[in-house]
């Protein structure tokens, strides 16, 4: 859970629906973006304002890490789909079409939200956090579904997995490939492997025999 302590006139963004609970004295106003774009991104890019004084307590939708990422005013973030919870005031988001070929096998799809301006951003995870950061020309590979945030260049390629990889994409030999420098999050869980599994956790109805005794 992240616990923000807002001075008067105090304000951060969140994403709907983060808030957990805050001060009565904590003013909260919504903010809309539409566009095309937001039609397609699988993400939603309104905002939950709040105004202090006061404390504010915010979680997200499923469990994980929460992460502050520090924006220096010059470098550009991109956020996965699900990733973004809060910001304060001198940060803005905007959906940006990363390709079909990235949104068909990275698993972020067609936009990822692009991050720029100087403050504090904070982003969540489905599991735990790991940071990684690349040296000029250093490459990293990752498997679809993990990526969080990250500022380094990457491209999908194919490569010959062998079913090594989580996702059902990596199986046929697709992996994001990133080139540094610059820095990459990833989470430890992939939603859609993880789905699967609890899925394959819940007994299918039609298959139970219920035996009545007289």
């Amino acid at each position: 859970m992240l616990y923000l302590l807002l001075q008067p006139g105090y304000e951060v963004k969140a994403k709907p629906g983060a808030m957990v609970a805050m001060d009565g004295t904590v003013r909260v106003k919504g903010k809309f973006k539409f566009s095309v774009k937001k039609m397609f991104t699988g993400s939603d890019m309104s905002e939950s304002i709040f105004t202090g004084p006061g404390e504010v307590l915010l979680a997200p939708e499923i469990w994980g890490d929460i992460v502050p990422i520090h924006l220096d005013g010059q470098t550009q973030w991109s956020v996965g789909k699900d990733a973004f919870l809060a910001c304060t005031p001198g940060i803005s988001r905007v959906a940006k079409s990363q390709g079909f070929g990235k949104a068909l096998f990275s698993g972020e799809g067609l936009f990822v939200q692009n991050v720029t301006g100087q403050g504090v951003m904070w982003v969540t995870s489905l599991g735990a956090v790991f940071q990684r950061t690349l040296q000029p020309g250093e490459q990293w590979i990752v498997d679809n579904g993990h990526l969080v945030a990250w500022t380094a260049s990457y491209k999908v390629e194919r490569i010959d997995a062998g079913g090594f990889f989580s996702a059902s994409h990596t199986d046929e030999g697709l992996i994001c490939r990133f080139t540094g420098p610059g820095v990459v999050y990833i989470q430890t869980r992939n939603p859609e492997t993880l789905g699967d599994w609890i899925r394959r956790q819940v007994p299918v109805q039609g298959n139970t025999t219920i035996v009545e005794h007289n």
